[in-house]
Formats: structure tokens, sequence, C-alpha cells
């Protein structure tokens, strides 16, 4: 195997997507970075369009600004739906954080399987789910189900069927394990939730803008999913909320806000929902975030999800061979699938010391982030990671390790 960054430096003279990285700020050229899974870059064109959004439009339109504001939300989760996420327009808003938007749809959902007591989720979720999950079991005197799930494998369809029966509501998980990156079976494990009357709520954080993702395909039933890590939106950016059309007339959004009113103007009594997506907005929307979520998405939307997911398996699996070569003499393992169509856009390095070994890293330029117990998280986003820039990563953790 050629280690040489050579190697990587012609992977970059001959990558399609080599040009989205000048569109996007990179303050410090030297500095590498490797946290794309957790905050994207900036986008140049969001800096710009903030500016005119605050100067144009709220300086100089104030109230008036309404008029084409009121529906970004929408407009924004149908180019999130058919860019991105495999659904169709009319599925997808962008709203709230992605706590607040599983809790709705999970609350949503168990309200719609009444008598079931049952949630099945696994221990290495996200811990934000888990948290939203143990608190509604508490409130609700429910039972969850736990699965011992190996975070380097993600769940496994026969642990999830091992763990159905008719008193389960409920089936989540995350699509992307957000340490290992390990893609989880949607369409198998919503098809097995389904087969005993369950619903299924998928967290989409690490695969929205990484690895396509086939919602409708897949017959999800729910999802939600952040846009600051590989849409690039910005620290704080509203979510995108999902629920499958054919459910819309079905649950009920839990916050009755003024803006899933119907006719919201007329400031009526008594709460009528507006019909399909629009009912589950709750409260006024951040135009700011709204406008930096569509410029995020329109730059992944433009490189095609296609050709992203091709590159994150080419800088993963670059990562991979160099870990094998420069690592693994030093006492590093993989933490992350090694067969690519079971792998996001991340790698996990692992070794005892590797939370001392990142706080050094991010001190000498290069900056991943650390997973509890022992992970390394290589968060390579396709449209600015470069393939010297993994190398680059890699010689330097084998530098700090020796």
């Amino acid at each position: 195997m050629d280690d040489s960054r050579a190697r990587a430096e012609a992977l970059d003279a001959a990558d399609p997507l080599a040009s989205f990285r000048d569109r996007f700020v990179v303050d410090d050229p030297r500095l590498i970075y490797l946290d794309g899974n957790s905050l994207g870059r900036l986008p140049k064109a969001t800096a710009d369009r903030l500016a005119r959004i605050v100067r144009d439009e709220w300086g100089r339109e104030l109230i008036r600004a309404w008029d084409h504001w009121l529906g970004l939300s929408r407009s924004i989760g149908d180019g999130l739906a058919t860019g991105l996420l495999g659904a169709r327009a009319g599925e997808v808003i962008v709203a709230d954080s992605t706590t607040v938007n599983f809790h709705r749809l999970v609350t949503a959902a168990l309200d719609a399987r009444p008598g079931r007591q049952v949630i099945v989720t696994d221990r290495a979720n996200f811990p934000t789910d888990r948290y939203v999950l143990e608190g509604l079991a508490a409130a609700r005197n429910l039972e969850i189900r736990w699965l011992d799930t190996d975070p380097g494998d993600g769940p496994q369809l026969d642990a999830v069927n091992a763990a159905l029966d008719q008193e389960v509501a409920l089936v989540t998980l995350c699509h992307v394990d957000y340490r290992s990156a390990a893609i989880a079976d949607m369409s198998g494990i919503t098809a097995a939730a389904h087969d005993v009357g369950a619903l299924t709520v998928w967290d989409c954080c690490h695969s929205i803008g990484s690895i396509p993702v086939a919602l409708e395909a897949a017959g999800a039933d729910l999802a939600v999913g952040c846009t600051y890590k590989y849409v690039n939106a910005g620290p704080g950016a509203p979510a995108f909320l999902y629920v499958r059309e054919a459910l819309q007339g079905e649950l009920r959004n839990p916050i009755q806000g003024w803006f899933g009113q119907r006719d919201q103007f007329a400031m009526g009594q008594g709460y009528d929902p507006e019909p399909g997506i629009d009912g589950w907005l709750v409260g006024t929307p951040p135009i700011l975030g709204l406008a930096a979520v569509e410029e995020g998405a329109n730059l992944s939307i433009e490189a095609g999800i296609g050709a992203i997911r091709a590159k994150g398996i080419a800088l993963t699996q670059l990562a991979i061979e160099l870990h094998d070569a420069l690592l693994v003499p030093l006492g590093f393992t993989l933490g992350s699938p090694r067969d690519a169509a079971r792998r996001g856009a991340h790698v996990s390095v692992r070794r005892t010391d590797a939370r001392d070994l990142t706080r050094r890293l991010i001190a000498d330029g290069v900056v991943p982030d650390f997973r509890a117990p022992d992970g390394i998280r290589l968060g390579f986003s396709p449209l600015t990671t470069r393939f010297a820039d993994v190398w680059d990563g890699i010689a330097r953790i084998r530098t700090l390790a020796s």
C-alpha cells in the first residue's frame, strides 16, 4: 500500500469535488480540520446571505419581510426532502432543535400506539435521544427495552427482531452511529418494526449530507436530524423533522403553537392545525438560521449526494489504510466498520490514551474530537476535507503517539 503523502495529493488533484472547498471560509490553511461531523465549515454564500438579511430585509423591510419569510421552513424542508433525504415534498420541515423535534415525534408515535408499553432502542444511541426516551418512559410508566449494541457494528437486525413483540410501540435508532459511523439497516429494521405494528423514529444527524438517506424507500415513519454537521448550516442551526405523508393525518403534533394553526392570522379561538407537514410548526421560525440551512443545503444538493458519498468512502478508506500502516504498530485499533457499505463519513481510531492524544492534537493544529471511552473520531466532510488533510492528520497522530 502506498502510504505516501504524494498519493493523497494525487487523489486531491483528481477529486471532482475539490473546487467546493474554495466556496467555504478557510481562515487558517495550516489547520487540519477533522471535525466536520460536529460542526461544518462556514460557506461563503452563507456569510453573504446573512449580511443581506440583516441589512436589507430586517433593516429595511422590517415587518414587511415576513411576506417572504413565512414559507421558509416548508420550502427549505422540501429541498432537504427531495435533495438529501429521499423523501417527498410536503414531508419535511425545518424548525426547532433535534432534541425538541425528537421529543415531539416520539410523543406523537407513543400516542398513536395506545396500550403498548415498550420502546426499543440501544445503549449506544446518541445521549440526547436516550435522555428524551428515559424522561418519557418515566412520565408514562413505559419500559425501555435496551439493545446492547457494539458501537463499532451498530444495531443489528437480528438483535432488533429478538426485542420485538406486540407490546412494542416504537423502535428508535441512529441511522449512522455517532462514534463509529456504522450504518444501520433502515429498511430491514423498519420492516421488522412494522411487522409487529410498531412505528419507527430515525435519527439522521450523522447521515444527512454525508450518505444517501432513502426515507421513502425504506418505509421510514418519522425522522429527525441536525443541519450543522454535513449540511454546514452553522452552530445551533434548526433541525429537520420528517413525517411520512401517510401518517400526517393520524399523528398529532403534541405542541400546539401559533405557526401550526390553520388560518393563522385569524387569531381564532381553539386550536385547528394546518393539514399536512405544516401542522408540525410551532413557534416563530429562526429566519437567520433557516437561511443558513438553505445555503448549506444548496451546496450539498449542487454537488450531488452520490458524489458526496463516493468521496466520503474514498476519504474513510484512505484513513483506514493509513491507520493500518502507521497506527496499528503503535497499538491502535479501528473503531469503525471496514466494509464501506456499512460506514458513514467518519472514522474512529482507538487507543487507551485517546483523550490525552486528542487534547495534544488540537494544541498541535489538528482538530478531531474524542468520544468515550477510547476513540479519536476523525470527521471527513466531503465538500471541504482534502485527502492531504487525512494524510496529515494520521501522520500527526503517529508522531504524537510514538
